[in-house]
């Protein structure tokens, strides 16, 4: 048995953000507004990118945009304020110009489910156009399928 320490484990399929539910994100009654769950798949998204070596800033001062093109969520329980929120996101699909991600995001203390949702995003370059990942940020996303 050879201990090899310059090899390295390929990251895990998914990367898990959890966060408090702030008073902002909810209506008059504590209950979170719907599209928060949709900026909450972002924060899921950014941060599995940023956990494979690269954050969303530097993928743009590369010269590539990721432009949502579909958008899937089902609304299975209410979050509400304070409670403790967990969104894991998983790479599901990873092509030359589109990658799609799932999300789950559930309460953090008890496992409930809250929402399933999906994002489809295309490559974009600086002008808006699709376009082919980079080797290197094509890369980021080969190491997590």
């Amino acid at each position: 048995m050879t201990n090899d320490s310059s090899v390295v484990a390929p990251p895990p399929l998914y990367h898990d953000v959890e966060f408090r539910v702030r008073y902002a994100e909810t209506d008059q009654m504590g209950v979170v507004y719907h599209t928060n769950y949709l900026v909450w798949c972002e924060v899921g998204r950014t941060d599995f990118i940023r956990a494979r070596g690269m954050s969303y800033a530097d993928m743009e001062r590369a010269g590539i945009g990721l432009a949502v093109s579909e958008l899937s969520a089902r609304f299975h329980a209410a979050a509400r304020y304070d409670n403790m929120i967990r969104v894991r996101t998983t790479l599901a699909e990873a092509r030359s110009r589109r990658v799609v991600f799932d999300y789950l995001i559930i309460r953090a203390d008890t496992g409930d489910r809250l929402v399933t949702a999906r994002t489809a995003l295309i490559a974009v370059d600086a002008n808006g156009r699709p376009t082919s990942f980079p080797s290197g940020i094509r890369a980021l996303f080969e190491r997590a399928e």
